[in-house]
């Protein structure tokens, strides 16, 4: 049954104990795919994300010849057992120049880049698209640099919808630029040993850019003959669930009493950082300290207790929305003061009041007000499925009896009725 177009989020009466499991990291997930896939042997993926960025990503690989079988985790709903057979750096299908194979990406920026750089070892033609928001999100310093290593690609304006044409390996080099996204760069690094390409990253130091810094080790560790490779935990998701310490924390600094069971350690994912950064600073900064949990921090901000400044948000501005633009407007909706000036947004204190919140078709937007209802009444959620990108879960973990969720109530606004865990999934 799926999620209600609306739903309400009824608060929680006070903090609650609970140790919460998150699935698997969508940015792991994908980027392990493309490496099994090009792996010599058969790996096995265990903790995969299964949502729709990474059934999207499984998807592209089976179209391309991949064998990719998908079985249940029983530690978590919200994972897959998935097991590749990789070609040894060779991509088993494609298209011709009159008639390429079609690649469908939805919305996801992991994949529309990787497969792009992942078709290019094929021998043939491939034509990638997406959503409309997929073909506004910027993809020309990928192209450029496919470009430089000597690979066609058709696209009028640098965006999708593209059609690439496979040459397979060749020793040659290229430059790219991570102004606008790390993922064109990691697109690059987890395709450049078997293609034989060097890359170098600009207008950037790799080693300060955490996603790409992700994808160097990953591509690293990963066992090229093929294996077992566990993927951890989504720190991104997990924020949502450190955060209800914070609903608390600025009136009796007490401690935290909501954890997430396996804790990435691995300094892969800049978002394990997000407990840490609680109590929140008054300056937190998109680059430096926080990836795409940085949302989640400026949900809490009114609540903080004092102003609090996020930096060098230029980046959301590209994402599934524009996300800058989407945070000021839901909060001052929901009688936040916010002020905007470039890539900053300074939130200062404010008494807060329910609101019916616009998603934007963007699961981070639906996750983070979600947590904003746990603690102001009259949170209303327009399209909550969208978490289905990247969290299927999300609301059936909040509205789970502790210690393994949270022991909310989520109603269908229309007519007040709680809605049942079946219902809580995003399809």
């Amino acid at each position: 049954m799926p999620l209600p177009e609306l739903i309400e989020i009824e608060p929680l009466p006070g903090p609650v104990q609970a140790v919460v499991t998150v699935p698997g990291s969508k940015s792991i997930t994908n980027r392990a795919l493309v490496l099994a896939a090009l792996a010599e042997g058969r790996s096995v993926l265990r903790g995969g994300l299964w949502s729709e960025d990474t059934q999207v990503m499984v998807e592209g690989l089976r179209r391309l010849g991949f064998e990719v079988n998908v079985a249940a985790d029983p530690a978590e709903s919200g994972n897959r057992l998935l097991t590749v057979q990789g070609a040894g750096g060779r991509v088993p299908q494609a298209g011709r120049p009159d008639r390429p194979l079609d690649l469908f990406v939805g919305n996801a920026g992991t994949a529309a880049r990787f497969l792009a750089a992942l078709v290019c070892l094929g021998q043939g033609a491939y034509r990638l698209q997406g959503v409309a928001r997929m073909h506004e999100r910027p993809q020309a310093a990928l192209f450029h640099a496919l470009r430089a290593l000597g690979y066609r690609v058709d696209s009028p304006n640098d965006r999708l919808p593209a059609v690439i044409h496979g040459g397979g390996p060749r020793q040659s080099a290229c430059r790219v630029s991570v102004a606008e996204s790390s993922q064109f760069a990691s697109a690059l690094l987890l395709c450049a040993r078997p293609a034989g390409w060097t890359v170098q990253i600009e207008q950037a130091n790799e080693e300060e850019l955490p996603y790409v810094e992700m994808t160097r080790q990953l591509a690293e560790r990963f066992p090229q003959g093929g294996g077992e490779f566990q993927i951890e935990p989504d720190a991104s998701s997990g924020s949502y669930f450190w955060a209800v310490n914070a609903l608390w924390l600025p009136a009796d600094r007490g401690g935290r009493t909501v954890s997430v069971a396996h804790w990435p350690d691995s300094g892969w994912q800049i978002d394990a950082a997000f407990p840490r950064r609680l109590p929140l600073p008054e300056t937190l900064s998109r680059k430096t300290d926080l990836g795409d949990s940085i949302m989640t921090a400026i949900v809490l901000a009114p609540l903080a207790g004092h102003p609090v400044r996020f930096t060098e948000l230029g980046r959301l501005r590209l994402q599934e929305c524009e996300r800058v633009a989407a945070l000021r407007a839901e909060l001052t909706r929901c009688g936040a003061r916010v002020r905007e000036n470039g890539d900053t947004l300074e939130i200062f204190p404010s008494a807060l009041r329910g609101a019916s919140i616009e998603t934007y078709e963007d699961h981070r937007m639906a996750m983070c007000f979600a947590v904003l209802g746990l603690k102001v009444p009259g949170i209303v959620l327009r399209h909550p499925a969208c978490v289905r990108k990247t969290f299927p879960n999300f609301f059936q973990k909040l509205a789970a009896p502790p210690p393994a969720g949270l022991g909310v109530r989520i109603r269908e606004p229309s007519s007040g009725r709680v809605l049942a865990p079946t219902e809580l999934f995003a399809e």
